[in-house]
């Protein structure tokens, strides 16, 4: 989860990839998997689909026991916003979810106001007559 990544976690990114507009994201779920490798389009094994991915530098080194390495993983599940806009996530977003424009190599992402769906609405709605709530004059 996004909460728990610290930026030694992913000190080694040399790049994001993304596989998709991310422009026309509102956020993206990311986690970090243990991969065998640096560099390439990591095996993709949750429901829905993969977004992007960050590629390590060439000096990164892998886990002593596992030898694998820690990549973040962009990804996006059926009912996120992106294909669901009136679903779950309509406000609000998943705890590991970030907006993809604040996203670089070596920085964890941010929470935005449009990665947690915006405002509330202000447009009155058409039956509703506003009134004056300033007191007496």
């Amino acid at each position: 989860m996004s909460a728990l990544i610290d930026g030694d976690e992913i000190s080694e990114e040399a790049e994001l990839v993304w596989l998709e507009d991310i422009s026309i994201l509102d956020y993206v779920r990311q986690s970090l998997d243990r991969l065998p490798n640096r560099r390439g389009r990591p095996a993709y094994h949750r429901d829905g689909r993969m977004v992007g991915y960050a590629v390590l530098h060439a000096r990164a080194r892998p886990s002593r026991t596992s030898g694998t390495f820690r990549r973040r993983v962009f990804w996006l599940l059926p009912h996120d916003r992106d294909t669901a806009p009136q679903g779950l996530y309509a406000t609000g977003a998943p705890a590991e979810a970030v907006d993809p424009a604040t996203l670089t190599p070596r920085t964890k992402g941010q929470k935005t106001e449009r990665s947690e769906g915006g405002p509330l609405s202000t447009t009155p709605h058409p039956d509703v007559v506003p009134t004056d709530d300033s007191g007496p004059r």
